[in-house]
């Protein structure tokens, strides 16, 4: 007989600083609950200190300033039910802290810069997302958060974005093609040259023929679809909303793409757009909507991120649940 109640589940949350992957973490612990989750963050395996980077001119999104050696060593004895030694990068200090002990879990979620850059961390991955947030909204909201909590100045943001740019698009950026799911975070199209990057544009790029995973769909698999929602059912304020979905290749993967532009005015009226949608893995009417309006203030929870981050989270239970699914009844009885 055989039972994998006991199996860990990992699941890679890749993208850059910034872009979002702490809200969507919490919206993880909804899912699963904080005590059956444990969440690494991939900093700890730098192998060089903000001293040593300094010294050896690199950037922490280098792969030569973190240890991918014993990441690997580390996350494989955690999914082999074994309790690891983890080390600490402190960010205050920029220092290298004594390790802690890290027992494995029901769900350990794996973030940050390099969840997908290793072939052999990435082949221990049960299910992966990146988070990628276009240059033009990425400056708008570090913009809004430097100046505003900072005291940063427009020159010194965007020369600190500009200084990573060469290993962002070196070393994180390709990760996007191994993922299960990219969120994609872009200015709306709705208006023109809209300055503020309060209105997004957020595309949710599904990979086909992923073990067990059955993308969301919005009206008719396989079709392509453009609907403009408002008026009775909606509440719409100028621009509106724009859902679009429809299949298309990614880095030579075949995806399905969900993408909404806009925001929602009136976040209980979600449940109509949610009726509309198809395969979202909630396991009762009305269950994403709930989800959703749960936590009105999260970033990003009147348009498409929060929405996005909902399903995906959605798709991740999914998976634990699949995985972890006793299967006595699957096991035939030898006589």
């Amino acid at each position: 007989m055989t039972n994998q109640s006991d199996r860990v589940v990992i699941i890679g949350v890749a993208g850059d600083s910034g872009c979002g992957k702490s809200t969507f973490l919490r919206r993880l612990s909804d899912l699963f609950g904080e005590e059956f989750m444990t969440v690494i963050c991939l900093d700890d395996y730098h192998s060089l200190d903000r001293k040593g980077r300094k010294e050896a001119g690199v950037t922490a999104l280098d792969p030569k300033a973190n240890n991918f050696d014993l990441m690997a060593q580390q996350i494989k004895a955690l999914k082999n039910g074994q309790a690891i030694d983890k080390p600490i990068y402190n960010h205050e200090t920029g220092e290298l802290d004594p390790p802690e002990r890290i027992e494995p879990n029901k769900v350990i979620v794996i973030e940050g810069l390099h969840p997908l850059y290793d072939e052999r961390v990435r082949s221990l991955l049960d299910f992966s997302v990146y988070l990628d947030i276009s240059d033009e909204v990425k400056i708008k909201w570090k913009i809004q958060r430097d100046m505003a909590e900072r005291g940063h100045t427009y020159e010194d943001i965007l020369a600190s974005i500009n200084s990573r740019k060469p290993d962002f698009t070196a070393y994180i950026e390709p990760q996007r093609q191994h993922a299960d799911v990219v969120i994609q975070v872009l200015p709306t199209e709705l208006i023109k040259d809209e300055k503020e990057g309060k209105i997004l544009r957020v595309r949710l790029v599904q990979k086909e023929d992923v073990e067990g995973f059955e993308p969301v769909y919005l009206f008719d698999e396989g079709s392509t679809i453009d609907w403009r929602p408002c008026g009775r059912k909606l509440t719409c304020a100028y621009p509106g909303i724009k859902l679009f979905y429809g299949p298309d290749n990614y880095f030579g993967n075949e995806v399905s793409v969900l993408e909404v532009d806009g925001q929602f005015d009136n976040l209980e009226e979600m449940i109509y757009v949610e009726s509309h949608l198809s395969k979202t893995s909630t396991k009762y009417y009305g269950e994403m909507t709930e989800l959703l309006t749960k936590h009105k203030d999260y970033p990003g929870s009147n348009n498409g991120t929060g929405l996005f981050q909902v399903l995906v989270g959605l798709k991740m239970r999914e998976t634990y649940e699949r995985l972890t699914a006793n299967v006595e009844a699957k096991v035939p009885a030898t006589v």
